[in-house]
């Protein structure tokens, strides 16, 4: 296996609009995140992703972009974002920028001109359709509700936007599209930014012809848009055009990928990406691909879905581990237990994701348990996605709202996106003005300063879990090997690199939970690595208390 400083490195997402508010506004900002930097520091992160601040009309929260060369005035200035870049590498943090090019805003220069004159050379850089029979081009649905086709401005012909209908979906196979990308990336890195995430990469080559999906109605057409024909063709012309010679870090969101087509995107000679985002672990909760409708998710399924990843990917390719991000609940709430095991179950979920190989991505809150909002009224969510779906549900398919507010209430995007929360001040010292969105209530006693403060805290154990994987590279690279695949309650493995040996025990549940281990482990020799609770003993049969994770060390 190759090493890589990029497989060591430990992620930071920040949400700009909710980490730190510096001028009042209730928005978060560049110079938020300026001044906060000593606090990622501290915690021990080595790259910082910083979702989009490109300038946008925010109808996706800047995941509609306008001007990729600009930065949205809610946010700041380029001069700021030259100031955060040069503060963040005088600290020895490096920046991942999001890459949106997907989609664009129907606010973008070249929407605009794609409108105005039909026979111009940016009427290819989309998809605009004729309709059939009345409506749209085919049966495609968008992921944030409703028809994935929307009639052009003042035109007859439809355009395609497989998320809202402000974010038309950009045409690849147009070689010019692929040209005005590659200098955009090119724009950032001449800045010296060290890396991208590429939103919904494996969307960038459809089908060609758009068929409709088979079956009546509005269907996902995931088959037809996700790891298309020329996905891969694109990739590698991207790497040979814009990446290769560079020190970069790159990683692909991709819905719909196989541990196959991963090894595809990542395989460190194909020359593609570093590693992908994928989302099967998500889906654990899900009927399908579709989160609002939910089910139990259980710990065979968790096991069964890491367990395939991490074996397949461990030669020549590499995991992202992750649990939450801006487009997902809080994993506290969702994996864990935010009522009375919410420290525990915080540290151990933790453990879990620091202790498989892979590069781990921690999600602004996360270190410090942060929970899901719970807002109990419609009228208190602002993402797109979370609105669209209640209108859709309860308006086209007159669904009970108390079950639809069930399903918002567990998986929104706001759950994720409510303000940073620093200290137990008003507005959880996010903003001196009123905040974007709810601050989530419980912030007087989950905040930054308090967990700063205390040596106990969920803070301090992420900080003991960077610093040790810093030290011990069998945290990184080790192979895995599944061990108690069968219990229903606890989740066990050993990692190996160099005749460096850890044992991971950890109990997902909140009860008591007995783990009978392989007899050919040498307990004995074993030394404590770390655990959340003070006072683990390891033994043959290791009585774990809820939601524990205890790590065992040896040599030899």
């Amino acid at each position: 296996m190759r090493e890589a400083p990029w497989k060591e490195a430990v992620v930071y997402q920040i949400y700009p609009r909710s980490f730190m508010d510096a001028n009042g506004d209730g928005i978060g900002d560049l110079r938020g995140i300026i001044s906060r930097l000593d606090y990622l520091k501290e915690l021990g992160v080595d790259v910082v992703w910083l979702s989009p601040v490109y300038r946008s009309p925010n109808d996706d929260n800047g995941y509609d972009i306008s001007d990729y060369r600009d930065i949205m005035a809610d946010f700041g200035t380029m001069a700021d974002f030259d100031l955060m870049l040069a503060q963040m590498h005088r600290r020895g943090l490096k920046l991942m920028m999001d890459l949106v090019v997907n989609h664009t805003s129907d606010e973008h220069p070249w929407f605009a001109a794609a409108c105005r004159d039909k026979r111009g050379p940016y009427r290819d850089y989309y998809f605009f359709r004729d309709g059939v029979d009345g409506g749209p081009p085919n049966n495609w649905a968008s992921h944030f509700g409703f028809s994935a086709w929307e009639k052009e401005p003042g035109g007859e012909q439809y355009f395609l936007h497989l998320y809202t209908k402000k974010q038309p979906d950009l045409n690849w196979d147009n070689p010019a599209v692929r040209d005005e990308v590659y200098d955009l990336m090119r724009f950032w890195l001449d800045k010296g930014i060290d890396g991208f995430r590429m939103d919904v990469i494996n969307y960038i080559s459809k089908v060609p012809g758009l068929p409709s999906m088979p079956g009546g109605g509005l269907r996902l057409p995931t088959p037809y848009i996700a790891n298309g024909p020329r996905v891969h063709e694109y990739l590698r012309e991207m790497n040979e055009r814009v990446l290769a010679g560079r020190d970069l870090m790159t990683v692909g969101e991709m819905v719909s990928v196989t541990t196959e087509e991963a090894r595809l995107y990542t395989h460190e000679d194909r020359r593609e990406l570093n590693m992908v985002f994928t989302f099967e672990h998500m889906y654990l909760d899900a009927v399908g691909e579709d989160k609002w409708q939910l089910r139990p998710w259980t710990l065979s399924e968790l096991k069964d879905v890491f367990t395939r990843w991490q074996n397949d990917l461990a030669d020549g390719c590499w995991n992202s581990l992750y649990l939450n991000n801006h487009d997902q609940a809080r994993m506290v709430s969702r994996f864990g237990d935010d009522g009375v095991y919410r420290v525990e179950s915080a540290k151990m979920l933790a453990t879990f994701l620091h202790t498989l190989q892979g590069t781990p991505y921690i999600y602004q809150g996360e270190e410090l348990g942060m929970t899901n909002a719970g807002f109990e009224r419609i009228g208190q969510y602002r993402d797109v996605d979370t609105l669209n779906h209640y209108t859709e549900a309860v308006e086209v398919y007159h669904e009970d709202p108390e079950k639809v507010m069930e399903a918002i209430r567990r998986k929104s995007r706001d759950n994720a996106r409510t303000p940073m929360q620093w200290d137990d001040t008003e507005n959880a010292g996010f903003s001196t003005g009123k905040p974007w969105l709810g601050v989530n209530p419980n912030y007087r006693e989950i905040n930054a300063a308090r967990e700063q403060a205390d040596p106990g805290s969920v803070f301090h154990y992420y900080r003991r879990l960077i610093a040790l994987r810093k030290r011990h590279k069998v945290m990184v690279y080790g192979a895995y090997q599944i061990i108690c695949r069968e219990h229903p309650q606890v989740y066990a493995y050993t990692r190996e690199y160099q005749g460096e040996h850890l044992l991971v025990l950890l109990n997902f549940s909140a009860t008591e939970a007995v783990a009978t281990l392989p007899s050919e482990l040498p307990v004995g020799r074993m030394q404590p690595f770390i655990g959340n609770y003070p006072d683990a003993v390891p033994s043959a049969g290791p009585a774990l208390r809820p939601y524990e994770a205890q790590v065992w060390r040896w040599n030899g």
